[in-house]
């Protein structure tokens, strides 16, 4: 169990197994990730920073976010196996992944339908566990 006192929810990330990645797969957008993340990435890899850059990741500006891939109807992280539907780079993932569902837009309570809807591990807190 997770709670962010900044959040109105709680994470129980137990439920991760049952979900099927919906916070890895999804619309088009960006999985951004610093330097230091991809650093980091690729040494878990194993692989050298340029065959891992030209493979696996894309500049969006002034930042660079990991490809996605065609899945189902949308698609997924790269690193997303269709599979198993978990993340093969799980323990060096970026801090965009590492955060999900403490979001800055889920802070907001008109977003609670919403975020339900993509993660299955959100419960409302309790008076008690939001103190």
């Amino acid at each position: 169990m997770q709670i962010d006192k900044k959040f109105s929810f709680g994470f129980d990330f137990n439920a991760c197994k049952s979900c099927g990645g919906k916070c890895c797969t999804g619309e088009k957008g960006y999985i951004f990730a610093s330097i230091k993340e991809l650093e980091d990435i690729v040494k878990f890899l194993n692989m050298a920073f340029e065959d891992f850059a030209y493979r696996y990741v894309k500049k969006v500006g002034y930042k660079f976010s990991l490809l996605e891939t065609p899945y189902k109807h949308g698609y997924a992280c790269v690193f997303f196996d269709h599979g198993n539907q978990e993340c093969q780079i799980y323990p060096v993932r970026p801090k965009q992944c590492r955060d999900f569902p403490f979001w800055e837009i889920y802070k907001d309570p008109k977003s609670w339908d919403e975020l339900q809807k993509e993660c299955c591990g959100v419960y409302q807190l309790t008076k008690e566990e939001n103190k």
